[in-house]
């Protein structure tokens, strides 16, 4: 009988294209996940302290991740990699989760979608800056061209001047990117699902104590809608959403098969009215198409020269 570790190993090392379409339906797959973590973050807040809800998922999640690693008796992140864990866990462990959570207090999934469009830039950003490269000049100026469009989204929503959710939106962009880059950098070498897995098990200890006395003083029991988000944010969004993502970067490559985040604010908005029922204008539509457009373009100029 062969052995869970030899199972998952052949996994995620055979060979295959380097632009395969197994790539692009495992991440397709990740991103569906992914894309619904907003309009279910928004759920769970409207019951539960949003720090509990961006800690606790984080805590459920480590349980599988530490079980899996023990089943298949995986190594130690080595020395060279441990850094990258780490950031890895502080970006979309603990940071995009609580700062995306924070945000869903005050504004709806269909408008963080349109600012959350933002984290593919983000993501090559700290992509390029972390493997010593210098991203090109066009990089910069779609960037920038993107930071317009949310800033005037933003602005126009908020009736002229930002809101609160607003910021911990673009927070959230900024250590997602991070927490995207340093996993995929570190998961050439260990691996994708043993990436989010150590980062899981790495946070566990330093936020059981928050999240213990978080739940012992929640004043009401969550309904059972609120139980239904808080375990999608465990389990999907915060732990097989990653197996797939990290699985179709690796498998057809992180420039090329990345491009599927694309659909993600579309998915995010389609989901927030469909299977939320939030209103969702043509103008944030709008806004979302024009996002997109530059997400796009600025990754085609994301080829840095060296520093």
């Amino acid at each position: 009988m062969t052995r869970p570790s030899t199972t998952i190993a052949s996994l995620s090392s055979a060979p295959v294209a380097p632009h395969g379409w197994t790539g692009y339906g495992a991440a397709l797959l990740g991103i569906l996940i992914f894309s619904l973590t907003l309009p279910m973050s928004r759920i769970a807040v409207a019951e539960l302290h949003p720090l509990l809800v961006g800690l606790g998922r984080a805590l459920a999640a480590a349980v599988p991740a530490a079980l899996l690693l023990w089943l298949t008796r995986s190594r130690l992140p080595r020395r060279e990699e441990r850094y990258g864990v780490v950031l890895a866990a502080l970006g979309v462990v603990v940071g995009w989760p609580i700062a995306s959570t924070l945000a869903m207090q005050s504004v709806p999934a269909a408008h963080g979608a349109v600012i959350n469009g933002l984290l593919p830039l983000s993501t090559a950003a700290f992509a390029a800056l972390g493997s010593g490269e210098r991203p090109s000049r066009q990089f910069w100026a779609w960037a920038l061209a993107g930071a317009g469009l949310v800033a005037a989204f933003a602005l126009r929503e908020g009736g002229g001047a930002p809101q609160v959710g607003d910021l911990w939106l673009l927070l959230a962009v900024a250590l997602g990117g991070m927490g995207y880059a340093e996993g995929a950098r570190v998961s050439r070498t260990l691996g994708g699902w043993r990436t989010i897995c150590w980062a899981l098990v790495f946070s566990a200890p330093f936020i059981a104590a928050p999240v213990a006395w978080m739940a012992a003083h929640t004043p009401v029991a969550p309904s059972p809608a609120a139980w239904m988000a808080l375990a999608y944010l465990s389990f999907g969004s915060m732990f097989l959403g990653f197996f797939a993502w990290y699985r179709g970067l690796a498998r057809g490559g992180i420039a090329r098969v990345g491009q599927v985040q694309l659909l993600q604010p579309f998915i995010t908005v389609a989901a927030a009215a469909v299977l939320f029922g939030e209103q969702v204008t043509p103008a944030t539509l709008a806004f979302a198409l024009a996002v997109i457009a530059v997400i796009a373009g600025g990754k085609a100029a994301a080829a840095p020269g060296r520093k």
